[in-house]
């Protein structure tokens, strides 16, 4: 497990942390090899009922460390930890919350596609900066957010790189509750309220309903998507847009 994901189970309740605040919760490989890890195990576990996903400090995770990322880029057929991680998301069939707040970057909005429930506090922001690494959407979002969004309004996000707020991503079918400044554990603590009350088994076959017919597609594109971004990964045009990214923004990049 990495230093930078705390795990704490409370009752019937899984909290998993993004805890890197320092470099924004930017995930690196030991980050995604521990987050899928512990979505698996609470999947598992028949005594949780609700799984959270949450990031510490100012932002939610600012996406990927591209340096850690491009310096542990595995051999052939060595897989990625994220990809496993980005199933473990997809075939959860535990209830995932999502509680965001500041920034989203990369595949910290691109995971939202997998819960069930997403808080986000007033003033988050959500960026797909794909393209501009030379890189290419990963976890299915290629798919599942032109269906929730429509595919132009999924062009805007994905091939331009807007960013949008929280009010559109309501809009969209991306938040599905927005909380107050400094209201998220309240919020957070109502809908846990609210679900733990229910009857177990029919709360896990509901979601797992919701969840039914659409696995196999998007497991398809993950590894469609999976192929194409280690392809780009080891491509010059990456090197050139992350060398860039440095230049402009004198830190590690993150998407």
């Amino acid at each position: 497990m990495s230093e930078y994901v705390r795990v704490e189970k409370e009752g019937a309740r899984l909290s998993i942390t993004l805890a890197r605040p320092d470099r924004r919760n930017a995930i690196t490989v030991a980050m995604y090899a521990a987050l899928a890890e512990a979505v698996e195990r609470g999947a598992a576990d028949d005594s949780i009922r609700a799984i959270c996903l949450r990031g510490e400090g100012v932002d939610f995770a600012a996406g990927n460390d591209l340096a850690d990322f491009l310096e542990a880029r595995p051999s052939d057929g060595e897989e990625i930890p994220v990809w496993r991680f980005l199933r473990a998301l997809a075939t959860c069939e535990t209830p995932l919350i999502a509680v965001v707040h500041g920034n989203c970057v990369g595949i910290g909005t691109t995971m939202l596609l997998h819960c069930d429930l997403v808080i986000a506090e007033e003033g988050a922001r959500f960026s797909l900066p794909f393209v501009d690494l030379g890189l290419v959407p990963e976890a299915a979002s290629s798919l599942l957010l032109p269906r929730i969004a429509g595919r132009r309004r999924a062009a805007k996000y994905l091939l331009l790189g807007e960013s949008f707020g929280v009010d559109e991503a309501v809009s969209i079918g991306l938040v599905t509750h927005v909380a107050p400044a400094d209201g998220l554990d309240k919020a957070l603590n109502d809908i846990l309220h609210q679900l733990l009350a229910k009857p177990p088994a029919a709360l896990r076959e509901t979601q797992r309903l919701l969840r039914h017919g659409a696995r196999d597609e998007i497991m398809e594109r993950m590894e469609l998507e999976s192929v194409i971004f280690s392809e780009r990964l080891a491509s010059p045009e990456v090197k050139q847009a992350i060398a860039a990214f440095f230049a402009k923004k004198g830190a590690a990049p993150a998407a």
